[in-house]
């Protein structure tokens, strides 16, 4: 009984308000990182099943899709983002009448948004397809799978809406949970539609379906029980206007971030299927790998939010700083290691998704690149985070604008231009990789000059800053 009392206590809701910043940082980021990679593990075991039961072009095929998948996901990420830092403050302030209101109408939006996405994109998957143009095999197997993705996308919004709910209250652990188990099933699911009823890739979207219905149903019953910080009735379920518009308000600049990451992401997209299905293949498989890399990130970016809101709601501006720098030790010192693992076992990791030699060097080579970014992006998602944890969501919207749009768009291209060869006559497909380094590197630099300058203080009220 000790023993169990101890474990709720490391993986229970976290008030990161009192106590050593650090230890609360790693209680409450160590559950985070692990749900998030078992939440990159969808994506990754669909890639590695699809490539290993049905081929390369199938592969090409899901990872054509995923751009598009994300950008009609922004609505899901604005409002998780508004959510949780709401919550955050609410929970930091020990306020259960507003904390309760900010649950309910998050709740309401979820359905909403759910059925929105999709309807629309049950309608428009072929569409959306048909505008980045890839091969006509890969184009049918897209389309299949993005339509049934959407049929799905209720489950969806409950696990990525509510999940940030309860991580914005200091609750990572019963996210991890539902997560595992989802992730179980994802994995039975997808070997039994592809490898025993042959399914193609029908099957692995359906299998993705399931799980995350199963993980978003499992968030809505943990939030509705944990009667003793809310209430979630009638009452509260009733949409509040105010709560509603700071949701939306705060969420936006998360929305419209993703959105152009996607948007990036499609143009992109394009340049990569114009260079031939080898080379889809393998930006498939580096992304997948850039998954897992990228989830310690956004775990203490996260993490960050989260520290920051609750202390803000509290009034413990002077707790942040600390926290602060306490994230930015366990980043660097993460993905120091996972960098290290991606040098020395790149050609191992390619042969997870594919045999084909040719995709595995291309792939091996786009690792290679991106390694040193990962630590670059390590810093600027603590910091982003922190500003969003304050309320300043408008400063890292801006900066993604700026190193997205003006930055990585037109150096992917001219880069692909200026690298032209007859082993290439489009371009070597290192341009990809490079833009995004470059990118990544600018963006630190801007992410740590705006936090420095104090422009996470920005939304705070006049007499807490006097404090």
């Amino acid at each position: 009984m000790h023993g169990m009392s101890r474990v709720k206590a490391f993986f229970g809701v976290q008030d990161m308000t009192t106590g050593r910043p650090m230890n609360k940082l790693i209680q409450f980021s160590l559950p985070l990182l692990i749900g998030n990679l078992a939440q990159q593990l969808y994506n990754t075991v669909d890639s590695i099943v699809v490539g290993k039961y049905i081929g390369d072009t199938a592969l090409a095929a899901v990872g054509t899709a995923g751009p598009i998948l994300n950008l009609l996901l922004v609505l899901l990420i604005g409002i998780a983002t508004g959510a949780s830092i709401l919550a955050s403050h609410y929970f930091g302030a020990k306020d259960r009448e507003g904390l309760s209101r900010v649950v309910g109408s998050t709740i309401v939006l979820t359905v909403g948004s759910g059925v929105v996405m999709t309807a629309v994109g049950v309608l428009a998957s072929p569409l959306l397809i048909g505008l980045i143009a890839p091969p006509a095999d890969v184009a049918a197997g897209a389309v299949t799978y993005l339509r049934i993705i959407f049929l799905g996308m209720l489950g969806a919004s409950a696990y990525n809406i509510l999940a940030g709910v309860l991580r914005g209250i200091g609750d990572s652990f019963w996210p991890l949970v539902y997560l595992v188990l989802a992730c179980l099933l994802n994995i039975v699911l997808d070997i039994l539609f592809v490898a025993k009823f042959d399914m193609g890739i029908a099957g692995v979207a359906w299998a993705t379906i399931i799980a995350q219905a199963i993980s978003g149903a499992l968030c809505l019953i943990r939030l509705v029980g944990m009667k003793q910080l809310i209430d979630v009735n009638l009452k509260t379920l009733m949409p509040d206007g105010p709560i509603t518009r700071r949701l939306c308000l705060l969420g936006l600049p998360a929305g419209v971030t993703q959105a152009l990451f996607s948007m990036s992401a499609i143009v992109v997209q394009g340049l990569t299927n114009s260079l031939g299905t080898a080379v889809i293949a393998a930006n498939v498989a580096v992304m997948r790998v850039d998954g897992f890399a990228m989830m310690p990130n956004f775990t203490f970016g996260t993490a960050s939010t989260t520290f920051v809101g609750q202390n803000i709601g509290a009034r413990r501006i002077d707790r942040v700083r600390a926290g602060v720098k306490d994230l930015i030790k366990l980043a660097l010192g993460t993905a120091g290691v996972l960098v290290a693992c991606i040098l020395l076992f790149g050609h191992a990791l390619m042969g997870l998704f594919t045999q084909t030699e040719d995709v595995i060097t291309i792939g091996i080579h786009g690792l290679r690149w991106l390694a040193l970014g990962y630590i670059a992006f390590a810093v600027s998602q603590v910091l982003q985070g922190a500003m969003r944890g304050a309320g300043e969501t408008m400063v890292p919207m801006w900066i993604s604008i700026i190193c997205t749009i003006v930055i990585r768009l037109p150096l992917a291209y001219l880069l692909a231009f200026l690298t032209r060869s007859e082993a290439w006559p489009k371009g070597n497909p290192e341009a990809l990789f490079a833009s995004l380094l470059i990118s990544w590197l600018l963006g630190m630099g801007m992410t740590v000059f705006t936090y420095r300058r104090g422009a996470w203080k920005r939304r705070l009220p006049e007499e807490l800053l006097r404090e």
